[in-house]
């Protein structure tokens, strides 16, 4: 006899008594036969790594699967209960996991050999339901139920996975391709299609624009016409009335500037009588006294001025009566001293000539010798004979004056020479 003591394990208890006592504890009912020995059976679930290493399928290539399985004993069903009792009791869980490992992996090897690498990696979900069913079948039988299973991963040494992914992969993007140029192909062709529709809806809408603006414009022109008629008659109203209103300010304005006109020419008048009376009292009559002294001091200075005159006249008369009779004295007596030098020139003759002659040498003499004297410097040039310096410059000078009677007879004809060596003669 046995019974569950929790929802984690059993406890299953063997013995014989005839009149076995009974205990109520909780509200369940316990019978106890006479206790000989007790047993505990774990009701855990168990995770199982199922793995098969390099199982050869059903066209001979060899593969690795792994799956992942869920197991436990049902407590909960008393004939697998009894079952699992019979074929683990006494056994712990690692034993009872061993057990259930070893008969997951056989029924897995089995399901591999008899499919294709294809079908288990193209269809994993087929590959772990015929796992699953297989193994549920066998263990169910050990009183253990299989919770779940789940292939985990599937691989080779021969890259026949890698392989056929390639295939696959290109296969894939071929489709791809195609089907991408498919979907250009028909996308441009509805493209087309679309935008075709959309022109000619786009001509028919701007055909009814048109009749529509058409239309617009005519009654607008319409009502334009109306309207400017109607707005020119109010701005000539308008107009009208602004000139009537600027004439009758302009004529206001006029009004206001003839009475202001009146006004300042009243004021001017005002200003004018004011000034006349106030240049009456400051400037005529200050002005007619001045005059009257100026007229006054004008007539005095004019006598004085006539007096002065008539004095400085006289003194000039005078003055020049003097001057008149020195000059005729003067000249009475050059007149009288020429006269008596002609008589002297008759009387001499050469003589006389030859003392006017010595009289005026000294004065040729000094205008000769006058550019020597004004002179700043003088460059002599010499042939090497003769005097130096000074004493050529003097010499010069003497020649020069050694040929003044030969210049001055040629001028007057008259020889110094000769009138030293000849006789005076008498008139």
């Amino acid at each position: 006899m046995f019974f569950t003591c929790g929802p984690n394990e059993a406890m299953v208890v063997s013995g014989f008594c005839r009149s076995p006592p009974v205990m109520v504890a909780g509200g369940r009912v316990f019978v106890l036969p006479c206790i000989q020995q007790i047993q505990r059976i774990s009701l855990n679930t168990l995770t199982l790594n199922v793995k098969s290493e390099k199982v050869y399928t059903r066209h001979g290539v060899p593969i690795s699967v792994t799956g992942i399985a869920q197991v436990k004993i049902q407590g909960q069903n008393k004939e697998m209960l009894a079952a699992a009792c019979q074929m683990f009791l006494g056994k712990t869980e690692a034993e009872i996991a061993h057990i259930a490992l070893e008969t997951l992996e056989g029924h897995q090897r089995a399901i591999m050999a008899h499919m294709t690498v294809e079908e288990i990696y193209k269809d994993r979900q087929k590959f772990s339901e015929q796992v699953f069913k297989v193994a549920s079948s066998d263990l169910v039988n050990m009183g253990i139920s299989v919770v779940s299973y789940t292939l985990k991963d599937i691989h080779d040494d021969q890259d026949y996975l890698h392989s056929l992914g390639k295939a696959r992969t290109a296969q894939v993007q071929k489709d791809a391709r195609i089907g991408e140029a498919e979907a250009k192909r028909d996308a441009g062709i509805r493209e087309a299609k679309a935008k075709q529709e959309k022109v000619s809806a786009q001509y028919l809408s701007e055909i009814e624009m048109a009749k529509a603006q058409r239309d617009y414009e005519l009654k607008k022109a319409a009502y334009d016409i109306e309207v400017n008629t109607r707005r020119a008659q109010a701005d000539l109203a308008y107009q009208l009335q602004v000139a009537k209103t600027k004439q009758q300010i302009e004529e206001q304005r006029v009004q206001v500037q003839v009475v202001e006109r009146a006004q300042q020419v009243a004021v001017q008048e005002q200003e004018i009588a004011r000034r006349e009376k106030e240049l009456e009292a400051r400037v005529r009559k200050p002005a007619e006294a001045e005059r009257y002294k100026l007229e006054h001091l004008a007539a005095a200075e004019k006598s004085q001025l006539i007096m002065q005159a008539e004095a400085e006249a006289e003194s000039v008369r005078m003055r020049g009566e003097a001057e008149a009779f020195a000059i005729g004295a003067r000249a009475r007596a050059e007149a009288e001293q020429m006269a008596k030098k002609a008589e002297a020139f008759q009387l001499y003759q050469e003589a006389a000539q030859l003392d006017m002659l010595l009289e005026k040498l000294p004065q040729v003499a000094e205008e000769i010798s006058g550019p020597l004297t004004s002179a700043n410097k003088i460059t002599l040039v010499s042939s090497g004979s003769g005097a130096m310096g000074a004493a050529k410059v003097t010499g010069e000078v003497m020649d020069i004056l050694s040929h003044l009677p030969e210049s001055m007879e040629r001028l007057t004809g008259v020889s110094i020479s000769q009138v030293n060596h000849k006789p005076l003669r008498t008139a």
